[in-house]
C-alpha cells in the first residue's frame, strides 16, 4: 500500500512538473554543457591563431551551421504544439529543450560573429536573434508567474461569474433609477450604456480606463443637484453604493485581462521577428557563399 502511495505521489509530482524543471533540469545541463565546450575550442583556437576566430574560419563556419541549424529546429515549436505525443518527446521536453538551447545561442552566435560586427545583413540577423531571445525571455517570465498573479487576482471568481455580476448591477441601477429626474436618470445610463469593459489590446495591457464611463458617473452623481423628495434620496444613497461595487467589480475584471493580455502579448514581438530572424538568416547564408 505504502509502495503504491508513493508510486502516485511520483506520478503527480512529474505531471506538475514544469518545462523549466523538466527531468531534473536535464535540457538546462545540455545547454551548459553545449557551451562550456564551444567557449573551450574556441579559446583554445584563438590562442592557437593568436587572434579571436573569425566568422569565416573553419570554426565560424562550424559555429554558424550550428547556430542555423538550432534557429530553424527552434522555430519549428509552433509546428510541433500541433502534435500530441508523450515520452521524451512530449511538448513539455520539447519546450524545456527550446528555451535552454534558444539561450546558449546568445553563446553560440556571439562567438561565430568572432565579435565583429557592422551595418550589414549579418549584425542584422544577429540582432534579429537577440530581439527573438529577448522576447522569448519575457515569455519564459511571464508563464512562470503571471498565472499565479492570475490566480490570486480572481480567487474563486470565474471570468463569466464577474461579467455576470456586472450583469446583475446594471439591472440594479436601472431598477433604482426610476424615481430620479432626466439628469439622475442620465447619470445612471451613462454608467449602464457606456462602460467599456475591455477594449483595444494595448488598453487592456496597460490598464488605461480613466475615461471610464462608471467612473464619470460616479462623479457626476455626487454633483447633482439635492434631491427634492426621500424618495429620490435613497435612491441616489443606493445608486452610487452600487456604482461603487461595479467599480470594484470592473478593476478585478480589467486587472484578470491585463494580466491575460501580458501572456500574450510577448508573442506579438517573439513571432514576428522569428520569421524576420528567418528571412535575414536566409540572406546572411547566401550572401556569404555567394560573395565570400
Amino acid at each position: 500500500m505504502t509502495q503504491a502511495g508513493g508510486h502516485t505521489e511520483r506520478v503527480r509530482q512529474r505531471t506538475h512538473e514544469g518545462f523549466l524543471r523538466h527531468k531534473g533540469f536535464l535540457w538546462a545541463q545540455v545547454a551548459t554543457g553545449l557551451c562550456v565546450v564551444v567557449i573551450g575550442v574556441y579559446w583554445l583556437t584563438a590562442i592557437r591563431l593568436h587572434e579571436p576566430p573569425s566568422g569565416g574560419s573553419w570554426l565560424g563556419y562550424l559555429l554558424g551551421t550550428m547556430g542555423a541549424g538550432l534557429i530553424v529546429w527552434l522555430a519549428c515549436l509552433g509546428v510541433r504544439k500541433r502534435v500530441i505525443t508523450a515520452g521524451h518527446y512530449s511538448l513539455k521536453a520539447w519546450v524545456s529543450a527550446h528555451v535552454y538551447l534558444g539561450l546558449s545561442l546568445i553563446v553560440i552566435a556571439t562567438l561565430h560573429t568572432g565579435f565583429q560586427f557592422g551595418w550589414n545583413i549579418h549584425t542584422l540577423a544577429y540582432a534579429l536573434m537577440m530581439l527573438v531571445i529577448a522576447s522569448g525571455a519575457v515569455g519564459i517570465w511571464a508563464y512562470a508567474t503571471l498565472p499565479e498573479r492570475l490566480h490570486g487576482n480572481r480567487g474563486e471568481t470565474t471570468r463569466r461569474q464577474m461579467l455576470d455580476m456586472i450583469e446583475s448591477q446594471d439591472r440594479q441601477l436601472h431598477e433604482l433609477a426610476q424615481p430620479l429626474d432626466r439628469d439622475g436618470a442620465a447619470v445612471v445610463r451613462l454608467s449602464i450604456e457606456d462602460t467599456d469593459l475591455g477594449g483595444g489590446f494595448w488598453k487592456r495591457l496597460t490598464g488605461s480606463y480613466d475615461d471610464c464611463a462608471n467612473r464619470r458617473a460616479l462623479a457626476r452623481l455626487r454633483n447633482l443637484p439635492s434631491p427634492t423628495s426621500a424618495k429620490q434620496a435613497e435612491a441616489l444613497t443606493k445608486i452610487e453604493q452600487v456604482m461603487q461595487q461595479k467599480a470594484e467589480t470592473l478593476a478585478l475584471a480589467r486587472r484578470q485581462m491585463q494580466i491575460t493580455a501580458v501572456l500574450e502579448g510577448w508573442l506579438f514581438v517573439h513571432i514576428p521577428a522569428t520569421f524576420a530572424l528567418l528571412a535575414a538568416l536566409t540572406a546572411h547564408i547566401v550572401s556569404v557563399f555567394t560573395y565570400w
